[in-house]
């Protein structure tokens, strides 16, 4: 129990807890935009119902985000002192752009989004809703920009063992960035969609919400029908980065222990129990070439083994590669739901009110969560596979941490954390299931503000109504 071990068990925690909400809050943002848009176009009710729906379960949502971020943000000075002392010149700027850049946009335009009805005409609403969307996107640009230069670092210098920045351009767009935003972001897009398709899915089994439910589950399933598979093209374009810059971490993901005969190429291993003492898998099962062809697409193709370095510059390996599989494993089984989906909807009886299609109502349900733990095992593969480094091949996490930092006081924070955590997020997921059990209402109108000193509710008219081109929303109180 050392300071650096707890420190990474504080920071793991902390993180694992903190993507959730901004990945979901990614997702749900475009699913808003998306639904307001529908609205504005049909002025169906049921449009504008979901939408705000969705708007108080994207509320709480980004709150416990913003309180999670926080947190996360004060271990870079308590915990890893000597990483933002000698990385904070590329670090703290690209963090800085984050808040300023994304987060105010947010932050501003979610006042609009959540307290606007009314106030604003339907088009500025709707452009706040793009710019909160907008703002999600944002931010993942610079968080995944500075992650991905601690993975692969470049346009830099060091000087006095301090990294300075020489090319800015070089350091947003490193060599994995790229590939790593275009993974995130669909990840974030994905998980939010299974959410979405889930809870419609939920209501159709309990036979009520049944015209919200059927629409909700027929936009998730059109929607994971081009985003899963893309998900796919893009994670391979991303191995073929890693095995290209971080050698070592696609070895950990294979578990790849040793180079094998000349023109036998590298099997696939399905299973196996990593035994990094031994530097062998145990109980293995492999297809031969396989791993070849996915990983290099060609026939007899080679990669790294993780032998070819000592034993000191390897990650562990179960993690990784566990991780790796269950990401995969999980991707593949909402593939075959969506293809299936898209069967029985090509059949005619996805949406069918009869209950024929339960089976995959059901399936629906079980992989609402599959995201989020997908999204983890992804980050756990990321962040565990480029150890024993934080910026990979040049400060080892074992350099990084404080230096005066006692193992008795990261224990009490990651105590006190723990137990925060608990009351906090516990009790904002379970006002989020309790939202999600009531379900949109089609009697439920929107918010209703009434207007203070200087900002008076914008009365609502016939001649305002033609103005704006918009059919006059129901008066009556939620």
């Amino acid at each position: 129990m050392t300071p650096l071990f707890l420190s990474r068990v504080q920071f793991a925690f902390v993180i694992s807890f903190h993507i959730l909400f901004p990945a979901f809050t990614i997702g749900l943002a475009h699913w808003l935009a998306f639904l307001e848009w529908r609205w504005l176009r049909t002025r169906e009710s049921l449009w504008r119902d979901l939408y705000f729906f969705w708007l108080k379960i994207f509320a709480v949502s980004f709150g416990m985000g913003v309180v999670s971020g926080i947190v996360m943000s004060f271990q870079f000075g308590t915990n890893w002192a000597v990483l933002s002392e000698r990385a904070g010149a590329i670090l703290g700027p690209l963090l800085s752009y984050e808040v300023l850049t994304a987060f105010f946009l947010e932050a501003t335009f979610l006042g609009v989004m959540l307290f606007g009805w009314k106030r604003v005409s339907h088009k500025v609403h709707f452009l706040a809703t793009c710019m909160v969307a907008l703002g999600t996107l944002l931010s993942t640009f610079w968080i995944i920009s500075a992650n991905s230069w601690m993975q692969t670092p470049q346009g830099y210098e060091i000087v006095d063992g301090m990294f300075v920045p020489v090319d800015w351009w070089a350091v947003i767009f490193n060599p994995s960035f790229p590939y790593r935003l275009a993974h995130m972001v669909l990840a974030a897009f994905i998980t939010t969609c299974f959410v979405i398709g889930g809870v419609s899915a939920w209501y159709l089994v309990r036979g009520d919400h049944f015209a919200a439910g059927r629409r909700g589950l027929k936009l998730a399933v059109a929607f994971a029908a081009i985003a899963v598979p893309l998900q796919i093209f893009v994670g391979d374009l991303h191995g073929l980065n890693v095995g290209k810059h971080q050698p070592v971490k696609l070895a950990a993901m294979e578990g790849h222990w040793h180079e094998g005969e000349p023109g036998e190429g590298v099997p696939l291993v399905l299973f196996a129990m990593p035994d990094q003492d031994g530097e062998r898998n145990r109980f293995e099962v492999a297809v031969p070439r396989l791993g070849s062809v996915i990983l290099t697409h060609s026939w007899d193709g080679t990669i790294q083994p993780l032998t070819a370095v000592p034993a000191d510059e390897r990650p562990p390996v179960a993690p990784v590669f566990w991780g790796f599989r269950i990401m995969v494993g999980l991707g593949v089984l909402m593939l075959l739901l969506t293809l299936a989906s898209l069967w029985a909807w090509w059949r005619g009886w996805m949406f069918d009110e009869s209950g024929r299609a339960r089976w995959l109502w059901q399936g629906w349900r079980l992989l609402s969560p599959a995201g989020f733990v997908a999204l983890l095992a992804g980050w756990y593969v990321v962040e565990i596979g480029r150890q024993p480094y934080v910026v990979y091949g040049l400060l080892r996490t074992s350099e990084a941490v404080s230096p005066n930092i006692t193992a008795a006081a990261v224990m009490s924070s990651l105590i006190t954390y723990a137990c925060a955590y608990a009351v906090i997020f516990g009790a904002g997921i379970w006002y989020l299931l309790k939202m999600i059990r009531r379900g949109p209402h089609p009697d439920e109108t929107p918010p209703e503000h009434g207007g203070g000193d200087k900002t008076p509710a914008r009365p609502l008219s016939v001649g305002d109504d033609e103005s704006d081109g918009a059919a006059a929303a129901p008066q009556e109180p939620t």
